[in-house]
Order: structure tokens, then sequence, then C-alpha cells
């Protein structure tokens, strides 16, 4: 009796410690969001600054992706040295006044480089967080990924849509310059929260090659495979119903809005649903909803009908990356960033350089034909899906 009454403080207490490490890379997980959601309204103002065609502006953005890709694989091998917490903490200061240094930057050479360190630092903090955030589902024993890729898509929301408000009201400037105060503002209620991770030094020395074994490759084809939709949407989905459904320029832009909104919030759900029915029945689930919605949403006679396929695709994507993440940083024998950093790298370029590629099959095939076939992908998820077992050893 005695006994249980003086462990259940200390089981508070350390319940407590572990939600303050939750609300830290959550928090994280909100300001790398917002980052990139405050860029996508800068685009237009960008070109014309520069004086640019589309062209033009098409490589530059292409840099952005270049520099995730580049940086995201050291990220990797930084957390296998260091830690997790010291890596997001580091790549969280220098991306903070990215975006000002970018509105500042005076000529065309000068902008591609800033675009290259912005995309590499948004890449190689998402490396560190996502590490982070296994570190922090391994010590609660349950879920967290989904919802912190939820509090991502709410950060890339509120990014996105208070920025075209601030730069028409007070200018590019000033808006640039409130993104980097309220950055420094998330981190510095994050920093002393972020759950301190423990580095393998032998064990990393070892493991900072790209690994031989198939598994983080599988996994990285899983999150390859989920993440080439949610670039297809994303680029592809207006100009498919404005074009080929007849949408108006109102109603086209629902496809992606209805995409996003389902799968934030599902994603804010997913964790509770991996607890009790486990990764791999989740990803399964989660699999076959996405390819139902994405075949109704390329076959839909309507505009009407293929907004709500986009939809029934966002509720199954939401939780398909977070899982693949959560496995790539609990495979046995490798260093959590090393897993994370090939999942996220042949992740998010599925969903950075697969739409260029879609833009030129569409061109000669239609929206539409792409739109149903893309599914095939998730066909290859499914064969995978059983790899999902490791996003459970979180839990221990």
């Amino acid at each position: 009796m005695d006994q249980r009454t003086d462990s259940a403080p200390q089981a508070i207490g350390r319940q407590g410690y572990m939600s303050r490490n939750r609300l830290a890379v959550s928090l994280l997980f909100l300001m790398n969001g917002f980052v990139t959601g405050s860029w996508a309204p800068k685009i237009p103002e960008f070109k014309e600054r520069l004086g640019i065609g589309e062209s033009v502006l098409g490589l530059l953005i292409l840099g952005f992706g270049v520099g995730s890709l580049v940086l995201m694989p050291i990220a990797g091998g930084f957390i296998a040295r260091l830690g997790s917490q010291k890596v997001v903490k580091v790549t969280a200061i220098i991306l903070s006044p990215l975006l000002l240094l970018l509105t500042l930057l005076p000529n065309l050479w000068t902008a591609a480089l800033g675009l290259f360190l912005l995309g590499g630092f948004v890449g190689a903090m998402d490396v560190a967080m996502n590490a982070n955030a296994v570190e922090v589902e391994k010590s609660m024993r349950r879920a967290i990924m989904s919802s912190c890729h939820a509090y991502w898509s709410l950060g890339g929301l509120i990014g996105a849509g208070i920025g075209g408000f601030l730069m028409a009201r007070f200018g590019v400037l000033p808006h640039a310059m409130v993104v980097t105060v309220l950055c420094l503002v998330i981190l510095a209620v994050a920093w002393p929260m972020i759950l301190a991770d423990r580095p393998h030094l032998a064990e990393s020395r070892e493991k900072l090659r790209l690994p031989m074994t198939p598994l983080p490759w599988l996994i990285g084809i899983m999150a390859l495979f989920s993440m080439v939709p949610e670039g297809a949407v994303l680029d592809w989905g207006a100009l498919y119903l404005k074009n080929e459904l007849g949408a108006s320029v109102e109603l086209s832009g629902f496809g992606f809005a209805a995409f996003s909104a389902t799968m934030a919030a599902m994603r804010f759900a997913g964790d509770h649903v991996r607890d009790r029915f486990g990764a791999k029945r989740t990803l399964r689930i989660s699999t076959v909803t996405a390819l139902a919605g994405m075949v109704l949403a390329g076959l839909a006679p309507n505009a009407v009908l293929a907004i709500l396929g986009f939809a029934l695709a966002g509720v199954g994507i939401s939780n398909m990356v977070p899982i693949a993440f959560s496995a790539a940083g609990n495979m046995p024998g490798l260093q959590p960033g090393i897993g994370l950093s090939v999942a996220t790298t042949m992740g998010y370029s599925g969903m950075l350089f697969a739409p260029s590629l879609i833009g030129f099959i569409a061109e000669h095939s239609g929206f539409a034909i792409v739109f149903a076939c893309v599914p095939v992908l998730f066909i290859v998820v499914l064969l995978l899906s059983h790899h999902a077992v490791h996003a459970d050893h979180a839990k221990g």
C-alpha cells in the first residue's frame, strides 16, 4: 500500500514530463509547417521582384527541393552522432530568419542560394523533429506521430492563410519580420521542453554511411508512394477540376482545401486509431481508403464528386506517412536519424519531383487518367504494409 502510494506521484510527475516533451515536439512541427506555408504566398512577389518568368521560377523552386534532399541525409548523420535534440535546435535557429533573408536578397543568384538554404533547413529540421518525435513515442509508449504531422499541417494552413493578408496590409518585409519573430517565440517556448535523447557514438560512426540492409529502403518506398499522390493533388488538383471537369475558379480551389482539411482532422485522430488497432492494420485501412478516394477523383463525372474523392483520399493518406516515419525511426539495429533520413528523403522526393513528371504525362493523356492510375502506387504500399509493425515498437 505504502509502496503504491509513494510511486503514484512519481508516475504522475513522469507523465507530466512526457507531456512537456510532446508539447515541445508538436510546437516544432507547427513552426516548420508555418515557415513552409508562409513561403507559398510570397511566390508571386518573389517572381515579380526578380523579374523572372515561369520557367526560371520553376528552376528556383526546384532548388528548394534539391536543398531539402541534400541536407536531409546530412541531418540524419548528425542526429546519429549528436542526438535529435541538438540537431533540431540548431536547424530551427538557422531556419527562423531564412524567409526574412530571402526577402532581402537582391538578385537571381543570391535568391537561388537563399531558396536552396530555405529548402535545405526545412528538410533538415524535418528529419530532426521526426527523430525527436520517435524518441518521445518511445518514452511515452504511445503513438504521437500522426498528431505531430497534424500540427505541421496546421502550421502550413496558418502560414498560408495570414501571409497574403499581412503582405497586402503591411508589405512584404513586415510579413517576413513577423514570420521570423513568431518562429523565434515558438522556438523559445519549446526549447526547454525538447526531449534530450542520447547519441550512440560508437554505433553512429559505424552507421553514418547509407544502410546496406533492404528494410530502410522498403519503408522509404512506402513513404515515397504515399507522398506522390499528395504532391499530385497539391500541384494539379485545381487544374484538373477547372480544365477537365469545368469547375469555376472558386470551386477548383476546394479540391486541395477538402484534401487538406480531412488530412489535418484525421492526423489529430490518427494516434488514437493507431494505438487501438496497431500500425499495420491502420496503414492497410488507410491505404485502401486513399486508393478508393483517388480512383473516385479520377473517374468522377463532375467536379463535386472529384472533390469528394480528394477529401476521401485525404482521410486515407493522412496517417500513411506518419506510420512510415515511425517505422523508419524504430528499425532494429539502425539509428533513428539514419532510418528517418532515408524515409524522409525518398518520401519528399516523391512530393517534390513526381509532380513534374505527372505534368508531362498529363499534357499528353489528361489528368483524369493520371489520378485514376496513381492509386496503383498504393497497391505497392499494401504489399509492403507488414513492415509497419516496426512503428509499434515505439510503444515498447
